[in-house]
């Protein structure tokens, strides 16, 4: 059965590599930008998903490590004359202002990203983790706030408030996809492993997960530079993506969006937070005309700016009160599941027809009792 499964993932790899490999020389240029930003969701809401579902610590900090991946690929693949350009207000430090790498780097840059974003990950997990609940989101929310103001004030590295642009258009559909499927095969077998009982295990009961002998700092230390490392790799995709990177892309509302995805798909679900990503991306897009002003006979709505945040907040809003599982709950889809589900249609079916055999001849014995 394992090797059965390991066909099929194989398959699954090649049939979405094929279908990449179409789409992007033949889907119009808008449509490429919607599943780019889905891809680039994937990466970093998996990644997020590690620490909040899978280890159970209330993080509220992935803005930060998406805009320290974002600034090091911007820095390192912005071309020498552009950064002439960007930087006239303060003169572009040391050892930036002297080189750029070649486009063929890119997949470097990225994994530097990661590694940058890892670092902060270390910076903040040391003290912080060993904090639970409540404190950690306030610690993690006070280190992206602090990201926020260093990149709006460090111009001679960050260019301010203005930020960075030019950057090539780097994160085609081959970058975006294939970063997505290697983060959630990663963070997947993670989960899966050792480690990721032992995730579980302190998200269930820290108490008795140490009592079992569970190192919990190191275990969610593990998690949470896991996680930054391919926020910091989303952030530099975001960054080559919409070829500008500057502090407001990385604000709060960032997090915001993939808090919003996780808890949509399910806390803990790999699968929930990957369906929900791409839904997000589409729904960001179809619901611009939310937005837009309109004319009702004499009556003129003018357009309002952030109405989507507005429809997402709702929605979060009735599946806390209604289905506070998520879509998919813990769950997660697997071929094993895909194949028994023939068994369990026909199970359910079988269920109903029982069901109504016993009702007809519940009301058959009564009609005749009377």
């Amino acid at each position: 059965m394992k090797e059965r499964n390991f066909r099929l993932n194989l398959a699954l790899i090649v049939l979405i590599a094929l279908s990449v490999w179409w789409a992007k020389d033949r889907l119009n240029p808008y449509i490429l930008r919607v599943l780019n930003t889905a891809a680039i969701y994937i990466v970093a809401a998996v990644s997020y998903n590690l620490v909040n579902g899978v280890t159970g610590q209330f993080s509220l900090g992935p803005n930060a490590f998406m805009a320290l991946g974002g600034f090091t690929v911007a820095l390192l693949m912005l071309p020498l004359p552009q950064k002439e350009m960007v930087y006239f207000l303060q003169p572009l430090i040391w050892p930036f202002n002297s080189f750029s790498l070649p486009q063929w780097l890119f997949g470097l840059s990225l994994i530097l990203a990661g590694l940058v974003a890892t670092a902060g990950a270390f910076i903040v997990g040391v003290p912080c983790l060993r904090l639970r609940g409540d404190y950690l989101a306030i610690a993690t929310f006070g280190f992206g706030e602090i990201v926020i103001v260093l990149a709006n004030n460090a111009i001679s590295i960050t260019n301010g408030a203005l930020g960075i642009k030019g950057i090539p258009e780097y994160s085609t559909l081959p970058w975006t996809v294939g970063c997505a499927v290697i983060t959630v095969l990663f963070i997947r077998n993670l989960v899966n492993s050792s480690y990721g009982r032992a995730m579980k295990a302190i998200r269930e009961d820290e108490v008795a997960a140490e009592a079992m002998g569970i190192n919990l700092f190191r275990h969610k230390m593990l998690a949470f530079a896991v996680s930054a490392f391919f926020a910091g790799v989303s952030g530099g995709l975001l960054a080559t993506l919409i070829t500008t990177v500057s502090p407001s892309l990385f604000m709060f509302t960032m997090t915001f969006n993939l808090l919003i995805i996780i808890v949509l798909g399910g806390l803990g679900s790999i699968t929930g937070s990957t369906v929900t990503a791409i839904i997000f991306a589409v729904l960001q897009e179809l619901l611009r005309e939310v937005e837009a002003p309109r004319t009702i006979g004499p009556i003129h709505i003018p357009g309002i700016t952030g109405m989507r945040m507005i429809v997402f907040s709702i929605m979060l809003i009735l599946l806390m009160l209604f289905y506070r599982r998520g879509l998919f709950g813990k769950g997660e889809a697997s071929w094993d599941g895909l194949f028994a589900l023939p068994g369990r249609v026909r199970e359910f079916f079988e269920r109903l027809r029982r069901k109504e055999v016993k009702s007809w001849t519940r009301t058959g014995i009564e009609s005749h009792d009377q």
